[in-house]
C-alpha cells in the first residue's frame, strides 16, 4: 500500500504574530514554524497503517526551503520518502492552485491513498484536500478520525456535529482529510532523527509541476481582531443559568 501524506509547515501555534508592512501576510522574520497539527494527525494515520499492511508512506510538501525542517520530522517519525515543491512564496498561490502543484506531484506515484489535514492552522480554509480529491479524480470523505483498510478499499469514522459519529466505506484509491485528535501522535526517535538523514526527498520547482495555477481568490489584506469586552446576563434559576452557561462554554467559547 502507497500512502502519500501532503504537510504543511505553519507558525507555530503560540508565536506572536505581527502584521508586515504590506498589510498581507504576518512578519516571518521572527518566528518559529511547525507541522500543522491535523497534518500530524493525518501522518500518524498513514503511519499506523503502515506498520499493520506494510508498504511505503510518502509526505509532500510546498514551500521555502525551510519547509524541507518539516519535511525531515516527518520522515523522522517514520516516512519512507519526501517530496518538496519548492516555492518561495506559497502566498502566491489560493487552495485551488496548491491543490494544482499537489495534484501534479502526486498523479505519478500512482498512490492508494492521499491523507491530508482537515485545515491548515494558519489560513484555516478547510479547502485544499476537498479540491485535491476532486482533481486527482478520487472518492473523498472529510472529518476523518479513523482509517481502516478493506480487502476493496476503506472504512473510515468520521466526526459529525454534537458529538455524532459515522463510518462510511470507500474503494481503492481514496483521499481523505484528517480531524485532529483521532490518534495519540508518536515523538521521533533519535534512530529515526539520524536515519532521516539519509532517506530520499525529491525536489521539483512549483513553476514545472503547474503552469495554470494562477490564483482566482487574492489575500488583499489582512488585520489583528479588535478587542472587546461585553458582559451578558443569563436569565432563569440558578440551575438553569448554569445549564446555558455550560451550552456556551463548550459550543461558543469552545473551553470545554
Amino acid at each position: 500500500m502507497k500512502i502519500i501524506v501532503a504537510i504543511k509547515q505553519v507558525p507555530e501555534r503560540d508565536a506572536q504574530v505581527r502584521i508586515d508592512a504590506a498589510g498581507k501576510w504576518i512578519d516571518e522574520s521572527d518566528i518559529q514554524f511547525a507541522l500543522n497539527e491535523s497534518d500530524a494527525y493525518a501522518l500518524e494515520e498513514a503511519l499506523r497503517l503502515k506498520e499493520q499492511h506494510g508498504g511505503e508512506v510518502v509526505v509532500l510538501t510546498a514551500g521555502p526551503e525551510r519547509a524541507g525542517q518539516t519535511l525531515r520530522e516527518a520522515l523522522a517519525k517514520g516516512a519512507d520518502r519526501g517530496i518538496h515543491i519548492e516555492s518561495f512564496d506559497l502566498g502566491g498561490f489560493d487552495a485551488l492552485g496548491v491543490a494544482k502543484l499537489l495534484a501534479a506531484a502526486i498523479e505519478p506515484e500512482n498512490p492508494d491513498l492521499v491523507l491530508t489535514g482537515l485545515q491548515s492552522d494558519d489560513l484555516g480554509l478547510g479547502q485544499t484536500g476537498v479540491i485535491l480529491a476532486e482533481l486527482l479524480g478520487l472518492p473523498h470523505a472529510s472529518l476523518i478520525l479513523h482509517v481502516e483498510a478493506t480487502t476493496t478499499g476503506f472504512k473510515v469514522k468520521r466526526e459529525l456535529e454534537e458529538g455524532w459519529f459515522q463510518s462510511i466505506e470507500l474503494p481503492s484509491p481514496a483521499a481523505l482529510t484528517i480531524q485532529s485528535g483521532g490518534n495519540k501522535l508518536r515523538y521521533a526517535t533519535l534512530m529515526g532523527i539520524k536515519r532521516a538523514k539519509s532517506k530520499e526527498v525529491r525536489r521539483a520547482a512549483a513553476s514545472e509541476l503547474a503552469s495554470d495555477a494562477a490564483p482566482v481568490v487574492i489575500l488583499e489584506s489582512i488585520s489583528l481582531p479588535q478587542k472587546q469586552r461585553s458582559t451578558q446576563i443569563l436569565p432563569g434559576t440558578a440551575k438553569e443559568a448554569a445549564a446555558a452557561l455550560v451550552e456556551k462554554l463548550k459550543f461558543e467559547v469552545r473551553v470545554l
